[in-house]
């Protein structure tokens, strides 16, 4: 069993930075690939970055290369996603997911432990 809490959302203005940080319960956190996803009102939640359990590999949505990274630190049972030059349309509540396996994903459905999400404004 995995919890998952995130933070670091907040109100920022187009062309900012944020950062997220996702912290796991649980002393395996290295035997997990990691996610982020967002969601809008009345959307789908949608992928956004994944890793793999070393943080070797990563892979991202088109719409948020070059200006998002994932990266973790087993150590601290903690994934982050550092995300630069932000738009409008990034605005969303963002969550972290945990998937048993040391492979990264980009099916929400390949995840099986879910944060309860954290809102990221960018104003315009």
């Amino acid at each position: 069993q995995v919890q998952l809490v995130e933070s670091g959302g907040g109100l920022v203005q187009a062309g900012g930075s944020l950062r997220l940080s996702c912290t796991a319960s649980g002393r395996t956190f290295s035997s997990y690939a990691m996610g982020w996803f967002r969601q809008t009102p009345g959307k789908e939640r949608e992928f956004v970055a994944t890793i793999n359990w070393n943080g070797a590999s990563t892979y991202y949505t088109d719409s948020v290369k070059g200006r998002f990274t994932i990266s973790r630190d087993n150590a601290k049972n903690a994934v982050y996603l550092q995300m630069n030059s932000l738009k409008p349309e990034d605005t969303a509540v963002y969550y972290c997911a945990a998937r048993t396996g040391t492979l990264y994903a980009i099916r929400k459905s390949h995840y099986n432990y879910w944060g309860q999400g954290t809102q990221v404004t960018v104003s315009s």
